[in-house]
């Protein structure tokens, strides 16, 4: 690939990484924050602050994956000084690299290319990003903790840890959640209510009626996810019978209210969010 070919491979990725943050903001999901309300002591603003800065060094060319994910995460610590965005670069940043080092013929065959050539200096650096950004309810674990060495590839570590994050589930599955799942439901919400917003926000209920968000049962328990699970999963099935969408408005705002009085933030469900968004913008370049 020629310079000119790789500089505008990194424009467009990097482009797509923030246009999909930015349109994950203006959905509404509930107990997340988003345009109608703040929360969990964050404003819009960080993230729209976050999105700026980790676009200007995620899709740089020449970076490893372990790379990305690092540069992202200190951008955004310097930029607004806490955790905003972890999930999202740790999902994203392969995606973006299948892009810019991939063959070019299929994307989901070129990010599982990209995660299985991943090393074990990924994984240090991965466990730099992540102690740098310091997430709610990280804890301890008996392989493979962030706090030690990496004595494993990313991959490896990540698909240990897969049963208990569904980020990291998507490095052990391929991100089957995102291809087989998360890209069919917006495709699906788009088709019937030609809103982007509204399918981003089905996107966002799909997700939590699906599986017990892991950041909440980090924080919480799973008793706790449940209880938010089945809650979504009846507000989704409510909305998904709707001609139009913003008659639930009111309903979402509620729910909205209710998880973060409680201190909820289902932020693994924005993340997968986020990065259905991404697959489905950089897919337009195959």
């Amino acid at each position: 690939m020629n310079p000119g070919e790789i500089a505008k491979r990194s424009e467009f990725a990097a482009n797509a990484f923030k246009a999909a943050c930015l349109a994950e903001l203006e959905a509404l999901k509930p107990g997340n924050v988003h345009i109608f309300s703040d929360g969990h002591g964050m404003v819009v603003q960080d993230f729209l602050h976050s999105a700026e800065a980790a676009a200007r060094v995620i899709a740089q060319p020449g970076l490893s994956v372990g790379e990305r994910i690092l540069r992202s995460i200190e951008a955004t610590q310097q930029s607004v000084g806490h955790n905003t965005n972890l999930g999202i670069v740790l999902l994203c940043a392969p995606l973006v690299h299948a892009v810019l080092e991939g063959a070019g013929d299929n994307l989901r065959q070129d990010l599982q290319a990209v995660l299985n050539r991943l090393t074990v200096i990924d994984a240090d650096l991965a466990y730099r990003a992540i102690l740098l950004a310091s997430p709610a309810g990280l804890g301890e674990s008996e392989q493979h903790d962030v706090r030690q060495p990496p004595q494993v590839t990313l991959l490896e570590a990540m698909c240990q840890a897969g049963n208990r994050d569904d980020i990291a589930c998507q490095y052990a599955n391929g991100y089957a959640d995102i291809f087989e799942f998360g890209m069919a439901r917006y495709r699906d919400a788009l088709a019937k209510w030609e809103r982007p917003a509204w399918a981003t926000t089905a996107v966002y209920m799909a997700f939590l009626a699906k599986n017990l968000d892991t950041h909440i049962v980090r924080k919480y328990g799973n008793p706790t996810a449940v209880k938010v699970q089945e809650k979504a999963d009846t507000l989704l099935q409510s909305m998904l019978a709707l001609d139009n969408p913003k008659t639930c408005l009111r309903t979402l705002l509620k729910f909205d209210a209710e998880l973060k009085s409680e201190g909820l933030n289902p932020g693994t469900s924005a993340d997968l969010t986020v990065a259905t968004l991404l697959a489905i913008s950089l897919q337009s370049a195959y």
